[in-house]
């Protein structure tokens, strides 16, 4: 006899048991994929990984996007000027990129005999592609006044100022390690091409960065430990002393920053011109 279906299920819901005939397998393309083994977690994995929407199109397969590119070390340290600030200026190798208006490479006079070393690009740096406009820019620029320097100057008056990174974080957020780390040949590239006399590292991050290799748990240790002595980043003296920006809220440190600018002044004086 053959039931409808209404009449099929008010018999299963009475407990009668009806036997339909068995249908030949047909393979639907819009059939969901038989359970895998294994249990749940391979139940989900699969699930993920072959969803199809309602529609019965399959999800599109997701790629993983190609890793970045930057300039292999080994290039980056027989660069000219020109060459290495082209490949700051195309370089991809960490998220930054994604929201940079402009890089920021460095400026001053490239016979410099003092080099500033800034931790990361704001927001008035990352417009302007220059480091340290701005108020904290102001306040550089006075403090090297004070002993004579100006980033506009060229011979025993010049100054070269870069960053550790060449690109703003987000928010102007702290640096992160993998950030820094893959700036960094191109700081060591400028060092190198440069040969300063002298190091003025301004700030925390900047400090870490030249000093991760000659100074031991650098990463844990406050500024203030870190100043009053002089470093060494590839044979060359580094100072440490506070950035602007904290200098302009916290300006009562002031007096510590003239003199650390008094200590790196000192070595220039031992120096022959």
């Amino acid at each position: 006899m053959e039931l409808d279906t209404r009449q099929r299920a008010m018999l299963e819901e009475m407990g009668v048991k009806v036997f339909r005939p068995s249908l030949p397998t047909v393979a639907l393309d819009d059939a969901p994929p038989s359970p895998p083994q294994g249990g749940d977690a391979a139940v989900r994995a699969a699930a993920v990984a072959v969803a199809r929407p309602a529609t019965g199109v399959a999800a599109p397969v997701r790629v993983a996007a190609p890793a970045m590119a930057r300039a292999p070390v080994g290039e980056i340290a027989g660069m000219d000027w020109d060459a290495l600030e082209q490949a700051v200026a195309s370089c991809q190798a960490c998220g930054l990129c994604r929201s940079r208006k402009n890089t920021v490479f460095g400026v001053g006079s490239r016979q410099a005999r003092w080099l500033i070393v800034g931790e990361a690009p704001g927001e008035n740096e990352d417009l302007q592609g220059e480091p340290f406009v701005g108020q904290a820019g102001a306040l550089l620029d006075n403090m090297l006044k004070a002993l004579g320097l100006s980033r506009a100057a060229e011979g025993a008056q010049a100054a070269y100022i870069a960053n550790v990174l060449k690109c703003r974080p987000p928010g102007n957020r702290n640096p992160q390690p993998e950030e820094v780390l893959q700036c960094e040949p191109y700081l060591r590239r400028q060092v190198a091409l440069l040969q300063p006399q002298v190091i003025l590292a301004l700030g925390r991050f900047a400090a870490q960065s030249l000093l991760q290799h000659s100074v031991p748990e650098v990463a844990t240790m406050p500024l203030g430990r870190l100043r009053g002595q002089v470093h060494q980043y590839e044979a060359v003296p580094v100072v440490v002393s506070y950035h602007p920006a904290y200098l302009l809220r916290t300006p009562q440190d002031k007096a510590k920053a003239w003199a650390d600018l008094c200590l790196a002044r000192g070595l220039m004086q031992r120096v022959p011109a």
